[in-house]
């Protein structure tokens, strides 16, 4: 967990405290001002009020303009982004005709297949043009077409499990699942720091949830223990199943899954294990099969796998992977395969050419390059920005680098003074995140070149002088080095 410095945490506080207090006061006259005009509503009760779009309002529109920035390009390691103008003080922004060239930190496209690919391209046109951009079904009517099958076979292979099953979409995936595998007498233990849609498919399945801290393997056995014993609420009967969830890589950390410890203490304790490996499958590992290729884990010690298309292979949709009866049960059972429309195939086509070119199927080696080229960079951007003196987070060979920031005036004023300089950021706060942890998060591309990386940490490290979010002090340089060594000779 992060250790937030006690003069940041002050400052912070007083930062949020002070927007809050000066956004009850507006609000304050607002009231007045409104009571002296006309109800529109006609006896219905307003349908925000009050403090539930107070957030919105007072903070979040302020800074609007860092989040939602349109692009008209792919996204590439450089990528076009319009320029928007607000005549309101930021409460509408329009767009311009002005287009700015930007180095892009801000996609998921790790491996560098957001953009066109000589292989994967020319193919997904073709199913375009066979299959057309939608099937205008779900898999169940007149949706699953020869590429879906194919699909589910190429990533069931890919994976490691005998079958798999896919989504049009990554976060329904989380929360339409959850709820089809169990339900009332089962136990979920989720890590405190997992995916929103993770939290939102827990919530719907009925059973009882517990949380274990941010992966940490011991509080995790505790948590476990402790529940088998206590059993079943009320009742005290054995639970039905236990499911334990985790992620990969922490989206939001950026940390790697202890996925060895937590697979030996679900079998200890007879608990299902779902690994949630959106930005982790075609990421990491030798051969981008993930989390459990990097850190040694046999998948068939992992029950359920789940991943989504929108990262690595430059496509949508997500899939849940595991024995040949799981998937044939929510094949039958789950909402999203029943009732939303099939993935559409062209994107159904990029993904299995995606996959082709990681294991080299394709002919090239051009698979294995991409790997090689988003672990070196990765490692390269990490190292490079600790020793600049910022605190960032997550672990080595994760594309995902969160750099934080805490106050939230440095939100805007890190993404807007990084954008004049034409390198596009994401930054993220609440509800995203904790409150005080605000943070940039950084996500590096094989299509980045090692020009493109030096030009994004001399931006960075400019703009971390000019905000002051350089928490550590910076490691000396060779050239200071060399220069104190002839001083001292």
């Amino acid at each position: 967990m992060i250790t937030i410095p006690y003069l940041t945490a002050l400052s912070t506080y007083f930062s949020y405290g002070l927007l809050f207090a000066f956004g009850q006061f507006r609000d304050f006259f607002r009231k007045i001002f409104d009571w002296w005009n006309a109800s529109n509503l006609q006896g219905y009760a307003p349908i925000c009020l009050g403090l539930e779009d107070f957030y919105i309002r007072r903070l979040y529109l302020r800074i609007q303009d860092c989040f939602g920035r349109p692009i008209c390009s792919p996204p590439d390691a450089w990528f076009d982004v319009v320029e928007r103008v607000s005549n309101d003080n930021n409460k509408t922004l329009n767009r311009t005709t002005k287009v700015s060239r930007c180095l892009n930190l801000g996609s998921y496209n790790y491996l560098g297949f957001g953009a066109s690919d000589e292989y994967c391209t020319p193919r997904v046109i073709e199913s375009l043009k066979r299959f057309s951009a939608s099937t205008c079904s779900t898999r169940v009517d007149g949706g699953t077409t020869t590429l879906h099958s194919e699909l589910e076979v190429c990533v069931a292979n890919f994976v490691g499990k005998p079958a798999a099953i896919v989504f049009g979409m990554g976060y329904v995936t989380n929360s339409a699942i959850l709820p089809v595998l169990i339900g009332k007498g089962g136990l979920i233990i989720s890590d405190s720091l997992n995916h929103n849609s993770i939290v939102n498919g827990a919530r719907g399945s009925g059973s009882n949830i517990r949380v274990f801290q941010h992966n940490t393997p011991s509080h995790l056995e505790k948590v476990l223990r402790e529940h088998i014993a206590e059993g079943q609420p009320r009742t005290h009967r054995p639970w039905k199943k236990i499911i334990v969830v985790v992620e990969g890589i922490y989206s939001m950390e950026g940390e790697l899954c202890q996925l060895p410890e937590i697979v030996v203490i679900c079998k200890k304790y007879k608990a299902y294990v779902y690994l949630d490996e959106a930005h982790s499958i075609g990421a990491v590992g030798r051969s981008g099969r993930g989390v459990c290729e990097l850190l040694g884990v046999d998948t068939a010690d992992v029950e359920i796998m789940m991943g989504t298309f929108t990262k690595s292979f430059g496509s949508c949709g997500g899939y849940i992977a595991g024995s040949k009866e799981l998937i044939e049960y929510l094949k039958y059972t789950c909402p999203a395969h029943l009732y939303a429309t099939s993935i559409s195939p062209p994107a159904a086509q990029q993904i299995i050419s995606s996959i082709k070119v990681i294991l080299g199927v394709d002919g090239s080696s051009r698979g294995a390059q991409k790997l090689a080229q988003i672990r070196e960079n990765s490692n390269f951007f990490r190292s490079e920005l600790q020793k600049m003196g910022f605190e960032v987070l997550g672990d080595n060979d994760s594309p995902v680098m969160p750099i934080m920031l805490y106050n939230p005036a440095k939100i805007p004023a890190f993404s807007r003074e990084c954008l004049k300089r034409k390198v596009a950021v994401v930054t993220v706060a609440f509800p995203a995140t904790p409150l005080l942890l605000a943070r940039a998060r950084i996500c590096i591309s094989a299509a980045h070149s090692r020009d493109d990386l030096i030009k994004a940490l001399e931006v960075i490290s400019e703009v971390g002088d000019l905000v002051g979010i350089k928490y550590f002090p910076a490691e000396p340089n060779k050239e200071q080095l060399e220069a104190n060594r002839v001083k001292l000779e």
